[in-house]
This record gives structure tokens, sequence and C-alpha cells, in this order.
């Protein structure tokens, strides 16, 4: 039987003070929490088949991060994790103050076979990156936003 394929939306929020940068997500929970490099992630989550895509990549904005994403929202090609999940997103020009940011949680076994639940937040970091910096810090399959969103605002001068 085959597999339905899987979607994602989110948003790739930046800002242009002297230098554009960009806000990336560090998952939370103890798998990632070592994990620095090649961790990051725009914050995003899954849609259901018939979502409006937009209107989940801000629910989910608004769910990992407590704010709520308002703009001109230019759509990104969509890019494929290894799973074969496609993601779709969507950059907007934005600033806020990551030190007032606030995450829902989820729910695991933790630690593995104890039988004891844990609540952990789904987003335990968000930052704004320089380019060059969030090419090393995003996760692989997520740098074509990136090229994408550099592009763009390359065009726009």
């Amino acid at each position: 039987m085959a597999r339905k394929q899987e979607i994602s939306a989110g948003l790739l929020l930046f800002r242009r003070p002297e230098q554009p940068q960009v806000l990336l997500a560090h998952p939370g929970g103890p798998f990632w929490s070592k994990k620095d490099a090649g961790a990051w992630t725009i914050p995003k989550g899954a849609a259901a088949p018939g979502d409006d895509l937009l209107a989940t990549a801000r629910r989910e904005f608004t769910e990992e991060t407590g704010f709520v994403a308002d703009g001109q929202f230019m759509p990104l090609q969509p890019v494929r994790q290894k799973s074969g999940k496609l993601v779709h997103a969507w950059a907007l020009q934005g600033n806020l103050d990551v030190a007032t940011f606030s995450s829902n949680e989820f729910e695991m076994e933790w630690p593995p076979r104890s039988g004891q639940h844990r609540s952990f937040p789904e987003i335990d970091r968000l930052e704004w990156f320089s380019f060059p910096v969030a090419m090393q810090k995003i996760i692989a399959y997520q740098q074509p936003f990136l090229t994408q969103l550099r592009q763009m605002l390359e065009n726009r001068k």
C-alpha cells in the first residue's frame, strides 16, 4: 500500500538591520539538546490533507514561537526531506524579540523504556542569524529556503 505524501508548512521570518538576518528555531527535547550546526529549522508543522498551507504555516509559527505572523507572505519553492515529506515555506519580513518567545510542548517517554513521560518544548531556542551563519545552522534540506530568500532580497535592491 502506498504511503500518503506527508506535507509540512512553515515560515522563514527575516529582518534587515544592517545585513539581512533570518529567524531560526532549535528543536526542543533530549535528542536535539546537544546538537547545533545542521540542527536548526524554520518554525513549521504538519498539514492535514486539504489544509490551506499558508494557514498551517501561520498556525505552526504561532504555536512554536508564541508570535502571530502577519504581513506580505512571499512563497518559496518547496523542498523535500530525505523521508519524502514535502515542506512548503513562505518568507515574511518582520522583527520580534526572541527573548519573549514561548513554545508549545510535546510529551514523550524519557528516558527511553523507563515508563516515565516528560514534557519538552517543541522549540527550545529562537535566534536571529546572518545568512552565512544560518547556512551552517539550518538543517541541510532547508538550505534552499535561505538561498531563495537571499536571491529575492538581492533582486529587490
